[in-house]
């Protein structure tokens, strides 16, 4: 590889305080104290799980998505099957593949990742992992889902399309947009 190649690094000043401002029943806020440059910084964050999400492809190369409700944005958006790594041991594609069966009752032989990324770097450490899964088909029964999840809706729908609504505005999740330009990027 060239040494020229844009890409992040990681780095490693001194944090010389931390404590959990905040425990919450998903996650917690960290307030860590830094030596940064030779002077203290002091920085609040969400200490994240991490999470995983699913770009489901069907047999008509159309992409699987779900309608749900999320109270910090008072809206019902449109986005990937997708969930916390909040399981003791489990990896990221046994979690997107449980996370794929419990949100649209679906199950895929193909699974290859597409992108992985850091939702909020200035206000959480939480990476998400998207895999794109083909092959899909219906599982033998239904989850059984409840709060947000009880009435998600599902529409398979051209990537084209999804793109064309990130573009003009109509799409806002963050995980549909990378994940549907990163498909696009990857044909």
């Amino acid at each position: 590889m060239s040494d020229d190649l844009l890409r992040d690094e990681p780095a490693s000043p001194t944090v010389t305080a931390s404590e959990k401002v905040f425990e919450g029943a998903v996650w917690d806020v960290v307030r860590d104290t830094v030596d940064y440059n030779g002077s203290p910084m002091v920085r609040e964050y969400v200490a994240h799980t991490g999470a995983v999400a699913v770009l489901a492809v069907d047999d008509q190369e159309r992409v699987l998505v779900i309608q749900q409700y999320r109270h910090p944005i008072r809206a019902r958006d449109w986005e990937l099957p997708a969930g916390l790594l909040d399981q003791a041991g489990e990896g990221r594609l046994e979690a997107a593949k449980r996370e794929l069966a419990e949100e649209a009752d679906l199950q895929a032989t193909t699974w290859d990742e597409l992108v992985s990324f850091h939702t909020t770097p200035g206000g959480n450490d939480e990476m998400v992992t998207v895999y794109r899964a083909t092959g899909v088909s219906a599982t033998a029964g239904a989850f059984d889902r409840s709060d947000e999840e009880a009435d998600i809706v599902t529409r398979w729908v051209a990537l084209d399309e999804i793109v064309d609504g990130v573009l003009a505005g109509r799409l806002h999740n963050s995980i549909l947009s990378i994940a549907a330009l990163a498909a696009v990027a990857s044909r």
